[in-house]
């Protein structure tokens, strides 16, 4: 999206100390300041904290440098957060991190089952191929595994809303009927270790909050239909036992030989967009290049030797959780810290931004200026960004893609692969003169041809020869791609990547989730809402997706809120021992009693008391190092607002109250505040709030008694700004005020809605064409646009992206006049 990629907000030059720099001054200082770390402290005393948003040429020189010449693997990623129980998962059962199917394989299957995944909203294109493959082939089955219920619900067939934590529980009791039925392939069970004791640990008794009918359905949906492909994502992995979870469910996969054939198989889909690529490359502080193992002298070895390093990391690195506790302590010295923001994104975020503001020497490459991360770096290196960068990427059905730049880097901004590799050169390193992308792609696919001799099942070498002119016309392709194998699927003929070439069923025994107390009563999910991404330092900028959703939020079930005193559009104060939070009370059942849900996107930049990650307490899986960031114990009470306000700008403006929560309009700003003591004068007050002079016209309504406050401020008779106070959260139609920013504005501006000649379009439904809610309630009861296709000939609503198509639907059936739908 356009809106995206502006130069607003970029980090156009290097900066050092907050002073602007060229580029061989701060590349030699970061080279000199790493130098010397680690001639004092060595070289676990540096690390390097990495992006899924990178490309894969950028992660390969990362990579090289820290592991093969620096000597460390001190480097991690933050798809650490996302998909390391999955990579744990993969390796303990086919002794590879490897994705066995295609997309095509949920086209071709009869049963999908979608586990701790909200494909409508975080893969928005895949569900759109899964819900029209169910549209034409009615019979296939959608189970959707979750315990709150989300979009992507609206296709499911079945909707098993477990208790929160135990995915393992109900796939050992799968497992345990696939046994008791005679179900299992005794063939594929030939190729295959461990069912006798993956079996008794199943039978162990544990709880999956199901209904006993409901547990009955999916495990005769699941047994009795040959074409069954499950797919886990967040929900699975971001959990302190979410290797075990991921084990439980291939264990079912590899019990009935369902795997690697059409329409069969377990598959993890990514958060990031090039996680896989990052996995691939060994970005993992525990992996090495192509799917090669750090602990494997012989792997290490041939590494070495095909990059004439110098040294060789020869133990896995500090994951994410450990490796900002070892900048706390000091033991890391120097960090440098690429395409992320972790003051945000990191469990106890809180005492990571105090860790990363108490290390000695901090680098962030970054292409946005701004961020809850730079704002603490002693150096900050402008880098390319998505519509810039020039390298590949690869999905989560181990397809690599181009990305072309179809614009110049704006400013001084630079591809990350090529500052790291001036970074290397001026630490004295060789190995580090390419001259393009290209070259860098070619090393690596050539790098994965040893590791195909060496057996690995990442093995690109068909692309080692690659020159500028293929590059630049390299189609997408499916790995592996070399003389042995091209493409396809892994694993149906039953041989591994573990030393006797058997799969590994694991004995998974599920353990309850930690952490509740009498003090924390809750526990906290998180995950993504429909529009932004991670901690939105571009989504942020995008009027369009900011509409759909403009403030961080809390979904809190009836009776949770009920018993807490918590009104409808409130605000809720939530804590525990790690840090607090302010949210916006919004009361649904789509979650269960004692489980609520909060959005992880807002930052100190859009909402300082929304920063959801600063209450996620830093306990991983034991295995793979994920953070659990679905079960963080809470204490959650009203927060005692003694006002609430709605302001809207045309100039940018950074409140300073006790909550705001602010996002951009195409005309400005708008905001949402409270606080809990009057200020002595509102329009003093207002007037600081957007930085007015007193020679700006206000217009003022005000209701001393009842606590409302109403000010308009007016230059040459067009609206400049406005604030609405009140004692309850405001009621007025937020962006019919947004849209008269600019416009004349007389006292009816006031009133805060639109007369009746003025229709209020509503909160915004469809991003991509602006259609708010009344827009498609009047299409709906006025016109008759009772289906999602009356729609979106009538409103082009869901006709781009598709991920607002499931409320859409639910607008459909709230607003339906009964008789016409009949008739219909």
């Amino acid at each position: 999206m356009a809106e995206t990629i502006g130069a607003e907000g970029r980090l156009l030059h290097p900066t050092v100390s907050g002073i602007k720099a060229d580029w061989d001054e701060a590349l030699g200082l970061v080279a000199r300041r790493f130098k010397e770390t680690i001639a004092k402290h060595g070289p676990d005393s540096v690390a390097l904290y990495v992006s899924g948003q990178l490309l894969t040429e950028d992660y390969y020189v990362a990579n090289k440098l820290m592991k093969g010449f620096i000597g460390s693997a001190n480097i991690d990623t933050n798809s650490r957060l996302c998909m390391a129980s999955s990579v744990a998962g993969h390796r303990r059962a086919f002794g590879t991190d490897t994705v066995p199917g295609l997309y095509e394989d949920l086209e071709l299957a009869d049963l999908v089952v979608l586990v701790g995944s909200n494909l409508a909203w975080c893969h928005p294109v895949i569900y759109q191929r899964l819900a029209a493959a169910k549209a034409e082939r009615p019979a296939m089955k959608i189970v959707v595994i979750d315990p709150r219920r989300t979009a992507t619900c609206d296709i499911a067939d079945l909707h098993l809303a477990l208790a929160p934590g135990a995915d393992a529980a109900l796939f050992n009791a799968l497992l345990v009927a696939i046994a008791d039925q005679g179900l299992t392939d005794p063939a594929f069970l030939n190729h295959v270790t461990g069912f006798e004791a993956a079996l008794a640990a199943a039978r162990q008794d544990s709880d999956t909050g199901l209904s006993p009918a409901d547990l009955a359905r999916f495990i005769q949906l699941w047994t009795s239909t040959e074409k069954v492909v499950t797919v886990y994502s967040q929900g699975i992995n971001q959990s302190a036992t979410g290797s075990d979870k991921v084990n439980a469910i291939l264990n079912c996969h590899l019990a009935t030989g369902r795997i690697g054939q059409p329409g069969m198989g377990p598959f993890s889909m990514t958060g990031q967009p090039n996680a896989m690529g990052g996995r691939e490359v060994g970005g993992l502080a525990n992996m090495l290049a192509c799917h090669l193992n750090i602990e494997e002298p012989t792997h290490r070895d041939a590494v070495q030797g095909f990059w004439a390093s110098p040294t060789m990391a020869d133990k896995p690195g500090l994951k994410a959780v450990d490796l900002f506790n070892a900048v706390e302590d000091g033991r890391i010295k120097a960090l440098w810290i690429m395409c992320t923001n972790p003051v945000v994104s990191m469990p106890e975020a809180d005492r990571v931004a105090r860790a990363i503001a108490g290390c000695d020497f901090v680098v962030v490459s970054d292409m946005m200026a701004e961020t809850d991360t730079t704002r603490l770096a002693h150096v900050l290196l402008p880098a390319t960004g998505w519509g810039e960068k020039d390298g590949t990427v690869t999905n989560s059905e181990r397809r690599i893609s181009r990305q072309r730049p179809f614009r110049a880097p704006m400013g001084q901004a630079r591809g990350d692969w090529a500052i790291i590799a001036d970074v290397a050169k001026r630490m004295g390193f060789l190995g580090f003169d390419w001259t393009g992308p290209d070259q860098v792609f070619a090393e690596y696919a050539a790098l994965s041809g040893v590791a195909g001799q060496l057996g690995s099942d990442f093995d690109i070498s068909d692309y080692a020869a690659t020159d500028r002119a293929a590059y630049d016309a390299l189609t997408p392709f499916l790995w592996p791609a070399n003389p042995r194998q091209q493409g396809g699927r892994f694993f149906a003929k039953g041989r591994f990547h573990t030393p006797d070439a058997k799969a590994r069923m694991l004995a998974i025994v599920p353990k309850a989730p930690q952490g509740v107390t009498q003090e924390h009563t809750f526990r906290l999910n998180t995950g993504r809402v429909r529009d932004h991404w991670h901690t939105m330092s571009r989504t942020g900028l995008s009027p369009r997706l900011s509409q759909h959703i403009a403030e961080p939020f809390l979904e809190i079930h009836p009776k949770d809120a009920q018993s807490l005193g918590l009104e409808p559009a409130s605000l809720a104060h939530v804590s525990n021992a790690h840090g607090t939070a302010i949210l916006r009370v919004l009361v649904t059942d789509r979650v269960a009693p004692g489980h609520p849900f909060a959005p992880i996107h807002w930052t100190g930049e859009t909402a300082p008391t929304g920063r959801v990650d600063v209450l996620v307490p830093s306990i991983v899986d034991p295995i793979s190092g994920q953070p659990d960031s679905k079960s963080a114990p809470v204490a959650i009470r009203p927060y005692a607002a003694g006002w609430y306000g709605f302001a809207v700008s045309a100039t940018p403006f950074r409140p300073d109250t006790p909550y705001w929560a602010r996002a951009t309009l195409g005309t400005g700003m708008r905001a949402e505040l409270a606080g809990e003591t009057d200020p002595e004068d509102w329009q003093a007050f207002a007037r600081g709030l957007f930085n007015l002079g007193p020679d700006v016209q206000v217009l003022a309504y005000a209701d001393n008694r009842r606590g409302q406050h109403r000010l308009a401020f007016v230059q040459n008779g067009k609206l400049l700004a406005a604030l609405f106070i009140a004692r309850e959260p405001v009621a007025v139609a937020r962006d019919y005020l947004s849209g008269l920013l600019g416009q004349t504005a007389g006292m009816e501006t006031l009133s805060g809605q639109p007369g009746a000649d003025k229709p209020d379009n509503g909160a915004i439904v469809c991003s991509c064409f602006g259609v708010g809610v009344n827009t498609i309630a009047r299409a709906i009861v006025e016109e008759g646009c009772l289906t999602l296709d009356a729609l979106g000939a009538a409103l082009k609503a869901g006709t781009n992206c598709g991920s607002c198509r499931p409320e859409l639907k639910g607008l459909i059936t709230r607003f339906a006049i009964p008789e016409r739908q009949a008739a219909e």
